[in-house]
């Protein structure tokens, strides 16, 4: 309205201009009820225009007056969704607190306040219930959202919560999965089924979910990629035991395959070499091997790596474990691989210019066992035993504890590969159940004949050396008697 004022002043402020700087201003003549006014034309555009401005104005002044009963419900309306906000803000404030009480009185004060938000008082009801501990009121609170469409993978999802809480799988495993029968599914719902899945360790089912999963969008490629590796070599541990042929070939084509869509993810790596060296295709297995080293090198693929052969000389394997560590030269495990290289090929002086590349590196078990090893072929014996001393305190190395003392790499339970699969899918990191369990390892420390020589040199700190089972420790010698003086000579 008023931009349509402002135009027509404009325009009328124009035509009179227009006519006052022209020779003729002409004239108007109104007669009305036997009056009659004469006037310019410029005067009698502005009497015009004066007369409809005011009869706007009382218009607008009286449709103003009318409509005054709406304005003061709007004015009503828009405090009570103000202050149903501020209830909800500070309930679901109150449930991040964990104030269940305060919740819940919130809560009803929002159900008789947020009637345009029905959705938010449910959801609050509920979580406030749960806050307070009241496992009836959430549940039924919970199960009415079930009614509505929009709210349906909430409804589940707090359900299998409170079931998962009170030890109810099945029923959890049931929310979950019709939760992800919804057409807009959640991430919850699908690791929900896969984790029941992977407890009970059927690794075609949880395939079948992850491929699921991708075609739905529900997790990216690279996540689902990751999943199928790990969730392949699981499968093929579980079968390369068993004694069927079809089943060992099954355990191989599923290693390899793991191998391929995930480089870096050792297990499988191991296992499909390890299968295809027994299936006679070494230099496919070496080659799977090397693909790995360069994606990321770890203890267990170089002692793969150097098994694959039995029939060469010590030079000859140093030569091809040489060729492993230049696959992926900078890494910290090539340059571990080149003391041991050194050392398989007898050469104690390369042993240990290759061992001063690890100077540097923090001090494990596995690196003073190492440096002990290169110091004792070359004929250091007292380093060798300082060596020995740092390493019995020093702590072990994540990856190494995947090695048993056997020396047989990732000897999991179905458990830890389940674990492993969820791990490694959602972080492309490895777990270490038997670091976490603090299982025996691979040794890492060498057994060496070092024993002290009674004229050798003082060590300025104490030598601990390992305790074999059965070991009792020796019996102290007896003190030295201090020479008796001679006393004085009595006189004759």
């Amino acid at each position: 309205m008023i931009r349509a004022g402002v135009v027509l002043i404009l325009m009328t402020a124009i035509v009179v201009g227009a006519l006052a700087l022209s020779d003729d201003p002409g004239r108007a003549t109104v007669v009305w009820l036997g009056w009659r006014a004469d006037s310019t034309a410029a005067a009698a555009i502005l009497i015009a225009l004066t007369f409809g401005l005011l009869a706007a104005v009382v218009w607008r002044t009286i449709l103003w007056v009318l409509d005054t009963p709406r304005r003061a419900e709007r004015a009503r309306t828009e405090a009570r969704r103000r202050q149903s906000n501020d209830v909800l803000a500070r309930g679901f404030l109150a449930v991040a607190a964990g104030d269940g009480s305060e919740a819940l009185r919130l809560s009803k004060k929002a159900a008789e306040l947020a009637a345009d938000a029905p959705g938010l008082v449910r959801v609050l009801a509920a979580q406030a219930a749960e806050a307070a501990g009241d496992v009836a009121q959430a549940q039924a609170a919970y199960t009415a959202m079930l009614s509505f469409p929009e709210m349906r993978l909430a409804g589940h999802k707090g359900l299998m919560q409170l079931a998962l809480a009170q030890g109810a799988r099945e029923t959890a495993l049931r929310h979950a999965q019709e939760a992800y029968g919804e057409a807009r599914t959640a991430r919850w719902a699908w690791r929900a089924i896969l984790e029941s899945r992977l407890e009970a360790a059927d690794w075609d089912g949880a395939l079948a979910l992850v491929k699921g999963a991708l075609d739905r969008k529900i997790v990216p490629p690279i996540v689902a990629e990751r999943a199928r590796a790990a969730l392949l070599a699981a499968s093929a541990a579980q079968l390369e035991h068993a004694p069927e042929p079809r089943a060992r070939a099954q355990a191989l084509d599923q290693a390899t395959e793991a191998a391929r869509l995930q480089p870096g993810f050792a297990p499988g790596v191991v296992m499909a070499a390890r299968l295809l060296a027994e299936d006679g295709k070494v230099g496919r297995a070496a080659s799977t091997l090397e693909n790995a080293w360069r994606a990321a090198p770890h203890p267990a693929l170089w002692l793969a790596y150097r098994d694959l052969r039995t029939d060469e000389t010590p030079r000859e394997r140093a030569q091809r474990l040489g060729q492993l560590a230049a696959v992926n030269p900078t890494h910290r495990e090539s340059l571990l691989l080149y003391v041991e290289q050194a050392l398989v090929a007898g050469d104690a002086t390369a042993a240990q210019e290759a061992a001063r590349a690890l100077e540097g590196q923090p001090v494990t078990a596995r690196i003073a066992g190492l440096m002990a090893r290169a110091a004792y072929a070359a004929g250091a014996v007292d380093e060798a035993r300082m060596w020995l001393a740092k390493g019995m305190s020093a702590p072990p190395e994540p990856d190494w504890s995947d090695l048993d003392p056997e020396g047989r790499p990732f000897a999991y339970h179905a458990q830890d590969w389940a674990r492993l699969a969820i791990a490694f899918a959602e972080t492309g990191e490895l777990l270490h159940p038997r670091l976490e369990r603090r299982e025996r390892s691979l040794r890492e420390l060498p057994e060496l004949p070092i024993a002290y020589a009674d004229a050798g040199p003082m060590l300025t700190e104490p030598v601990l050396y390992p305790v074999d089972e059965g070991y009792q420790e020796p019996e102290a010698p007896p003190a030295a008697v201090p020479p008796r003086r001679p006393g004085p000579r009595a006189r004759e």
